[in-house]
């Protein structure tokens, strides 16, 4: 015990109980840090085993429909699409549809951005390319 005190007071009057300390708290953060690396990497994760890729990503406009351009291709049987919107974000929508029939086109454009068919007639401007 009488060397245990000794040996505190040379310790103290070295200047190294800050010293030691320090490395007895880097010691701690030591050892934490690699328990907890130890437990997140080995660690288990569940993860679907197939992605799904085959789904259809929903969206709702909520945007000022500008001008639709419809360019009919009577070669290769499809109409491509493009809406001009007001939205700074989103300021054009690009679609293809394999069909070129003005009737099924304004249906289709109509139910993909949520806008009733009176006004997709109204917007729609059509170019026919043979």
């Amino acid at each position: 015990m009488k060397r245990l005190r000794r040996v505190i007071q040379q310790v103290k009057l070295i200047g190294a109980e800050f010293w030691l300390a320090l490395v007895v708290a880097g010691i701690l953060f030591w050892l934490t840090g690699s328990a907890i690396a130890h437990q997140v990497l080995h660690g288990s994760y569940t993860s679907p085993s197939q992605l799904q890729a085959d789904t259809q990503l929903e969206m709702k406009l909520s945007v000022t429909v500008l001008v639709i351009h419809a360019e009919i291709d009577q070669r290769r049987k499809t109409t491509a699409v493009s809406i001009k919107t007001t939205d700074s974000n989103l300021k054009k929508l690009e679609y293809e549809f394999p069909i070129i029939d003005a009737r099924q086109v304004e249906s289709v454009i109509a139910e993909e951005i949520g806008l009733p068919i009176q006004e997709v007639r109204k917007l729609v401007r059509y170019r026919i390319v043979n």
